[in-house]
């Protein structure tokens, strides 16, 4: 059965508090705790997984809270064609979506990350990465992928099916939403069953449930759809 894929646009911005953790609480930790420290350590972090597992948003979530801090990063995807020259004034570098880099993107990320631990007349910057796969697999020049992967190194797991249930019902609980699990079967057998997806999705049902004065059922969901 096709899956169809949400618009993440309306999503709630990526923040450590909304990220469910599941098996991966270790990871949730260490980034609160490095984020959080005055002295952040130059050794490296680098997550991977598969897609869903929330390498992206726990990358967000460190950059949101460091900026709530007043501090400013230097951030680079796959999306970034053409990456900035490193700056003195940030206090971080991210590198998201490293299995994609272009050459172009890979000797950017090099640089940055040379500058980033090695500086001798300022307070190193902390570095933080994620791929898809383990540093020591990713199709990168040796000197970069040498780099990624001599720190922390964390594997991201996706949430069971009896999880992501699980977190659907608590949310669902404290909107006042009562959820069924025929409701829930079929947003997780009829749309995209990474857990931001379904958490916009659940916003979108809860706030069409009260425009529209009716339950939350799976013919409310199939109204929504073709009325949005």
């Amino acid at each position: 059965m096709k899956q169809i894929a949400l618009d993440i646009g309306l999503a709630r911005a990526p923040a450590f508090s909304n990220y469910f953790a599941g098996p991966n609480h270790a990871v949730l930790a260490h980034l609160q705790l490095w984020s959080g420290s005055a002295l952040r350590s130059p050794v490296p972090t680098y997550l991977w997984g598969e897609p869903g597992s929330g390498k992206t948003h726990l990358l967000k979530s460190a950059v949101a809270a460091l900026q709530a801090q007043g501090a400013r990063i230097g951030w680079l995807d796959a999306a970034v064609a053409e990456p900035p020259a490193f700056s003195d004034a940030w206090s971080a570098v991210v590198f998201d979506e490293c299995h994609l880099y272009t050459a172009i993107q890979q000797h950017a990320a090099f640089n940055w990350f040379v500058n980033a631990v090695s500086s001798s007349d300022r307070q190193a910057c902390g570095v933080l990465a994620a791929g898809s796969v383990p540093p020591a697999d990713l199709v990168l020049r040796d000197d970069l992928r040498s780099r990624l992967g001599w720190g922390h190194v964390y594997q991201l797991h996706t949430l069971t099916e009896p999880e992501r249930r699980a977190v659907l019902r608590v949310e669902a609980d404290a909107r006042g939403v009562f959820l069924s699990d025929e409701v829930m079967d079929f947003m997780l057998q009829r749309f995209s069953r990474d857990l931001s997806s379904l958490m916009l999705l659940l916003d979108q049902m809860d706030s069409y449930a009260l425009q529209t004065q009716r339950a939350m059922t799976v013919p409310l969901i199939k109204s929504m759809m073709e009325n949005t």
